[in-house]
């Protein structure tokens, strides 16, 4: 998972020793027999089929979001066997290499470059290129670059593999203790006030059936994301809160939004990129209540209506009593008006 405003997570070794770099010995590959032979097809004769050559095309390889142990063979053989690794930043994907004794050349392969570097890869590709795409953590495309090359990829009728591995959306809601029959990864929620909350309110009055609801966000910005989920949603709202995926000091906090929030609150610091989950499981008494409520549109609507009230006053009226910033008002004001629109 990826954000440019905060910084990555650093690769740490795992509570128990991970395996040696010596026993993933390197090895010499030909592009001549398919990673996925077709079925029915065997590898040479004294050639096992996870010994033998990778097949040319795009492989889109899942990282460690913490623990090294998480890699996975199959992702140390393709990193070995490629051509180029493909990454989001070279330094971070140079200490993964560096402890299981890879030395594939790497190229830079970001935000800021996606769109150039891809089509420069494309064409490595289209001559029968073996190309590994990387993430800092995670699996490329995932709030993360890879999703540009692998549809160029696609367009241009080139292989793409997926080599699987960890995911903190995934870990953190297999975890949660939520239904993971359907869930919605949002990604990053807006870092901008007004953006998060429009995004907030159009998830609440769309939880008409069941599912969990995933996103990503940084520590300088959860306190603001769980106060904006407390009004919206309500101070019950049932919330997973998993911090620091597979690390030393991975955390799960569980519980309403409001005691989360009450949680981090009274901490002196917050670290740590998040998954924060909430439970779209629709409660009756919570859909009755929201739909006698008014909106803040409505007050106002009811305010210049009854006591022909000007849009100005009536919105510092309904900021007053609501505890709010005039400035906030005018926000929720516009953003009501150009949902009716």
């Amino acid at each position: 998972m990826d954000d440019n405003s905060h910084p990555r997570i650093a690769l740490t070794r795992a509570s128990s020793n991970p395996p040696a770099a010596s026993a993933f010995s390197a090895t010499s590959f030909s592009p001549s027999v398919p990673d996925h032979p077709e079925q029915g097809t065997s590898a040479p004769e004294g050639l096992s089929t996870h010994d033998k050559p990778l097949a040319p095309g795009l492989y889109l390889v899942a990282t460690p979001i913490g623990n090294l142990e998480d890699i996975t063979l199959r992702a140390l053989r393709v990193l070995r066997s490629v051509d180029r690794i493909a990454c989001e930043d070279t330094r971070q994907t140079a200490k993964l290499l560096g402890h299981f004794g890879i030395r594939t050349p790497t190229i830079s392969y970001h935000t800021h470059n996606e769109n150039a570097r891809a089509s420069e890869l494309i064409e490595a590709l289209k001559s029968g290129g073996h190309i590994a795409i990387v993430s800092d953590a995670g699996m490329p495309g995932i709030a993360d670059p890879g999703a540009t090359i692998a549809a160029q990829a696609v367009a241009a009728g080139i292989p793409v593999y997926p080599i699987p591995g960890a995911n903190a959306a995934l870990s953190a809601l297999i975890a949660s203790g939520f239904s993971a029959d359907r869930f919605t990864f949002h990604g990053f929620l807006p870092s901008k006030e007004g953006q998060r909350r429009t995004s907030l309110e159009f998830l609440r009055s769309h939880l008409t059936e069941p599912a969990t609801h995933i996103f990503y966000e940084t520590p300088h910005r959860i306190l603001d994301a769980l106060a904006d989920i407390t009004a919206i949603f309500g101070p019950s709202q049932r919330i997973t809160l998993a911090r620091e995926l597979t690390k030393l000091h991975e955390e799960f906090l569980r519980g309403t939004a409001a005691d989360v929030l009450a949680s981090l609150r009274a901490r002196p610091s917050i670290r740590g990129e998040m998954v924060l989950l909430i439970d779209g499981t629709p409660s009756p008494v919570a859909s009755t209540s929201a739909s006698t409520h008014p909106t803040l549109a409505d007050e106002v609507a009811s305010l210049m209506r009854s006591e022909s009230l000007s849009e100005k006053d009536a919105l510092k009226r309904v900021a007053r009593s609501r505890n709010i910033s005039k400035s906030e008002a005018y926000r929720e004001w516009q953003r009501s008006a150009l949902r009716k629109g």
